[in-house]
């Protein structure tokens, strides 16, 4: 049971990492009523954040990140995506956002994933 449980929460981690993509491009989009400027901001967010997550962050990153290091990656990385769906206009989204990456981080901590 605990091993399927650990396996969820990757998956939410998982999700959660797609979801800040998908709230950076959102953003973007919604920056600017200028066409050229959305879509500069909607595929370049993400494309920058990708670059950042492929470097430090992916569990095959060249230049991964421990212990304060990833702790500080992690709360800027998820942070952003909730910054992005707070200035996209839904606040809500972004709240239930944060707190779906607290629980998932303190679950994490908790069983040493």
């Amino acid at each position: 049971m605990l091993s399927s449980l650990k396996a969820l929460n990757m998956l939410l981690m998982f999700l959660l990492e797609l979801a800040v993509y998908a709230a950076a491009s959102l953003w973007g989009f919604t920056a600017s009523d200028k066409w050229p400027v959305k879509l500069a901001l909607g595929i370049g967010a993400p494309a920058v954040l990708i670059a950042v997550w492929a470097l430090f962050g992916s569990p095959k990153a060249p230049y991964p990140l421990h212990g304060g290091g990833r702790v500080a990656l992690e709360v800027l990385w998820f942070g952003a995506g909730a910054a992005a769906l707070a200035a996209s206009g839904r606040p809500g989204w972004a709240a239930g956002f944060a707190g779906l990456f607290v629980v998932n981080a303190a679950l994490r901590l908790l069983w040493n994933q």
